[in-house]
């Protein structure tokens, strides 16, 4: 334990951070984090995160290396935040990253696991989640090699889907061994190059994949094998993935069934949101609470969803739960920091302990914040998300 860390510990046990009722004041911090994300890294790519403490896994404090897999869907939120806050350099960054990620692509058209740095293997949703950033800057610039990176990885990713529509082979080497049904989102970033580059063969793959993660949900609408640890109580985290996945599916390849079983699970989620905005960080089967922390990435999926599922359904239901999760949200983001590591990102978890990302700001969880506070102005204001708006990818 450090003094920042100390501090950021006794914060939260002092009712955490000043939280301000509109989006601005929080949305402008947790993007200038992201940018000094993609400093601290000299690449073009975007730092996994950054450790407040001594971290026995990358042997060091401070700025992690450079992350394929969120810097690629971290692309089309950077753009939308270029918009939202008349910042061009926002669009310079986000195709500087689209440029980085096709110069790592393997030759198979995949993507690797783990952060720049690690031994090289390909990972299934790693390539899924970097199409999003090929697909949104081939959507702003037009520029060909975007689109064909897009095409080759997804290629690639139906070349190893299985007869049974589950993903079984290249899997990260970074996760448990059978963990599948959050691959939902890669086959939803398979249907969106499918029909954005016209290719039907990307499309059938997608809905074959989607449909199988479909028939394995639970009665209870509950995804089994659906963690990178524990699959009897997977993470908040990784069942947003699924959820995101099914549902967004569903709305590219036209298939109201698909978005009816991400609705059964969003909802069941719903309702086990506190008073206080926060979620357990697990949940085991029959959606029983299953850790006392929260997962602050799966908060702000969850916020997103939910916008979505309002944008898609026209159902007002659907935002209730919104403004609570995303006040305790802004309260856990530390927007006077003089480290700026911590200044204006989002940690893993609540508390700082927690099982999930302890000790660490994440590019991602601030990715999904920054996603969660742009969706939710914009229906506030009565503009939700236009069918060729570059945010669908988000």
């Amino acid at each position: 334990m450090n003094a920042i860390t100390l501090r950021e510990v006794f914060s939260e046990r002092t009712g955490g951070h000043a939280a301000d009722a509109s989006h601005a004041p929080h949305l402008g911090p947790a993007v200038d984090w992201l940018c000094r994300a993609q400093d601290a890294t000299g690449s073009g790519g975007i730092a996994r995160g950054y450790s407040l403490v001594w971290s026995p896994y990358f042997q060091t404090r401070g700025w992690e290396p450079a992350y394929p897999e969120t810097t690629g869907y971290i692309v089309p939120t950077l753009m939308a935040a270029a918009r939202v806050l008349h910042r061009d350099e926002l669009l310079d960054r986000a195709l500087r990253a689209a440029k980085w990620e096709c110069e790592i692509q393997m030759p198979s058209g995949a993507i690797q696991g783990g952060v720049l740095g690690q031994e090289v293997s390909p990972a299934i949703f790693n390539t899924g989640q970097v199409i999003f950033g090929w697909l949104a800057a081939y959507q702003c610039t037009g520029t060909a090699k975007f689109a064909a990176a897009a095409e080759r990885a997804a290629t690639y990713l139906a070349s190893r889907l299985h007869t049974d529509g589950i993903w079984h082979r290249d899997q990260s080497q970074f996760a448990r061994k059978g963990a599948s049904l959050y691959n939902a989102r890669t086959a939803w970033a398979m249907a969106e190059a499918g029909v954005r580059l016209e290719n039907t063969a990307l499309t059938a793959a997608a809905s074959r994949s989607l449909h199988a993660i479909a028939q394995r949900q639970l009665q209870s609408s509950w995804f089994p094998d659906c963690c990178l640890t524990d699959p009897e109580r997977p993470l908040l985290h990784t069942l947003a993935y699924a959820i995101r996945g099914l549902l967004e599916g569903g709305r590219v390849l036209g298939d109201p069934a698909l978005v009816d079983h991400a609705s059964a699970a969003a909802a069941a989620i719903a309702a086990e949101v506190d008073e206080a905005g926060r979620l357990p960080g697990r949940f085991g089967e029959d959606w029983r609470p299953a850790a006392r922390w929260s997962c602050l990435t799966g908060e702000a999926q969850m916020a997103g969803i939910w916008i979505r599922l309002y944008e898609i359904t026209g159902e007002p239901y659907w935002l209730e739960p919104v403004p609570r999760v995303l006040q305790h949200l802004k309260s856990t983001q530390n927007r006077e920091a003089d480290d700026p590591g911590l200044r204006g990102g989002i940690k893993g978890s609540d508390p700082l302990g927690g099982e999930y990302g302890p000790y660490e700001v994440l590019s991602w969880a601030t990715k999904f914040f920054v996603d969660a506070l742009v969706r939710h102005d914009r229906v506030l204001a009565g503009t939700p998300t236009a069918t060729d708006d570059v945010m669908l990818l988000a």
